[in-house]
């Protein structure tokens, strides 16, 4: 761990808005975390920079004293995506500040972990257009996690046997089209999800160049054609 680090983290990559300034204490510990979070979809857009200055203001830091910022890259809302990752490059551009991109899903697992003790997790976020986007991490690896890719599959393709557990935003959408038997653990990549992952990252190398920051979106359609709704209907009353 890196002594006296200062991360300012966010996510718009679903219908919330989760923002955090986290700030380690010089020879390690715990951070001191301050956060925000509020409606996300299209009004992100407009509040987002607005609730990380106030964070800012409350943690009484700049952001030219910041060591980084941590943005949710995706999968998710492609507007969302967007939307942090124009943020992080705009603020970290103006005070000179690297970037870490941080994947959406494994920002999930983390929750999951720290909220429930879950260990191994499958990751089922809700990608619309009745698929969801998933991966699995197992925090029981030698390594920190370790992830077998990211997907994106239909509900009833989804795979899930115990002892995993079934973390994410999809249950209400799709219900019983998705794994049965297994533990269901309502989780949403929260700003404070990645700041628990920011520093082994950091150490990692995972860090960017604000020009080199990129949203991860996996898939590249936001929705049905008129065809392909009227096809889908079609299929489903035969």
């Amino acid at each position: 761990m890196v002594s006296n680090m200062k991360i300012l983290a966010f996510d718009t990559s679903t219908d919330a808005l989760s923002v955090a300034v986290g700030v380690w204490p010089a020879g390690g510990g715990e951070a001191q975390v301050w956060q925000h979070s509020g409606p996300g979809g299209a009004k992100a857009s407009a509040t987002l920079v607005p609730a990380v200055l106030a964070l800012l203001q409350q943690a009484t830091l700049t952001l030219s004293e910041l060591d980084a910022i941590a943005f949710g890259r995706g999968p998710g809302a492609f507007t969302g995506l967007r939307t942090a990752c124009a943020v992080a490059q705009g603020l970290a551009f103006g005070a000179n500040l690297p970037v870490l991109p941080v994947d959406t899903l494994h920002a999930m697992a983390e929750e999951a972990r720290h909220q429930h003790g879950a260990r191994q997790v499958v990751v089922a976020l809700d990608a619309r257009m009745d698929e969801v986007y998933t991966a699995r991490f197992d925090f029981d690896l030698d390594a920190a996690v370790q992830d077998t890719g990211f997907n994106v599959v239909a509900p009833e393709a989804l795979r899930a046997e115990l002892p995993w557990v079934l973390a994410g935003n999809a249950f209400a959408a799709y219900g019983e089209r998705l794994p049965t038997g297994v533990p269901r653990l309502a989780v949403l990549p929260t700003a404070t999800a990645l700041l628990r992952l920011a520093p082994a990252l950091l150490a990692a190398g995972r860090a960017v160049h604000a020009d080199d920051a990129m949203p991860l979106y996996i898939r590249d359609k936001v929705a049905f054609t008129t065809q392909e709704r009227a096809d889908k209907a079609k299929a489903q009353d035969a």
